[in-house]
């Protein structure tokens, strides 16, 4: 199995390199990177590149590691106790798989997502040390072992909100995901929009990469919401004029909205262009 990129994700030659180096030393694949430079959606277009099924497990703050193992259903049980219901005499009737049990069962290897890793507790990624190590598991209330038919691949991302366990990184092979440079960003672009005007795109990231430059900016605009302010400039024919004032000085481009994503950066950037007109 190798990733060789796909049509609709443009993968640079060292982010291709980490997929397969992963996939080679049967490690997970750890993903930072700044949110929007397309980690989540890498697992997809691998799956769909090499012909295997994905799993998702998205994480939220309030996930715990056992639920990605299973989690038993006491509430259900007691219920259907009351009930009469003859399923209370097999306790595995209320045991419920969790992503990492359907991915160690599985017929064949599968991409297991674990999506942004960092939102949990600190403790998450110790608590899974063992089972993404060794790909087993015991299930308690049953008394099974239960063990990776096939061994899945692995792919972890990360934002970077909390540092993660040394322990826990030791076990990854660990990729950085670079905030793409004008030419990468230009071929993104002609995936999402093949019959773009070469100058609207052209004035669109002058104006996108002048935005990102600022100094003091909370939150740069990432590779996601250029594609939607583009969309959102295809959409409102915005010619490319209006993307730049006649002097080639700071202007505020038309549907910032889309780019700016607080008040703060947003009062930021008029008091630039404020400047830069007194100073003319």
């Amino acid at each position: 199995m190798k990733f060789e990129g796909s049509t609709s994700y443009v993968a640079t030659d060292d982010l291709k390199l980490a997929v397969n180096a992963a996939i080679t030393l049967q490690r997970p694949l750890l993903i930072k990177g700044e949110p929007g430079t397309g980690k989540t959606m890498l697992a997809e277009e691998v799956a769909a590149a090499i012909g295997l099924p994905l799993l998702q497990w998205h994480i939220k703050s309030t996930t715990k590691a056992q639920q990605g193992l299973y989690e038993y259903d006491a509430v259900s049980r007691l219920r259907d106790s009351q009930l009469g219901d003859e399923r209370v005499r097999s306790i595995e009737n209320y045991i419920v798989k969790g992503v990492l049990w359907q991915a160690f069962d599985a017929d064949e290897p599968t991409v297991l997502l674990i999506d942004e890793i960092d939102k949990a507790d600190i403790e998450f990624p110790n608590d899974l040390l063992r089972e993404l190590d060794r790909m087993e598991f015991h299930v308690y209330e049953t008394r099974q072992m239960i063990m990776a038919r096939h061994r899945p691949i692995v792919m972890i991302t990360s934002n970077n909100e909390k540092e993660l366990p040394d322990a826990f990184l030791r076990r990854c092979f660990f990729h950085y995901i670079k905030f793409p440079d004008r030419e990468t960003m230009q071929a993104i672009v002609d995936v999402h929009f093949p019959g773009l005007k070469k100058q609207l795109l052209k004035e669109a990231l002058d104006s996108f990469y002048q935005i990102r430059d600022l100094p003091g900016l909370k939150k740069k605009p990432s590779t996601s919401e250029l594609l939607d302010w583009l969309k959102l400039l295809v959409a409102e024919d915005i010619p490319p004029e209006a993307l730049r004032s006649r002097d080639d000085k700071t202007t505020i481009p038309p549907l910032h909205g889309a780019l700016l994503k607080n008040e703060q950066d947003i009062h930021l950037f008029e008091r630039l262009v404020f400047m830069a007109r007194h100073n003319r």
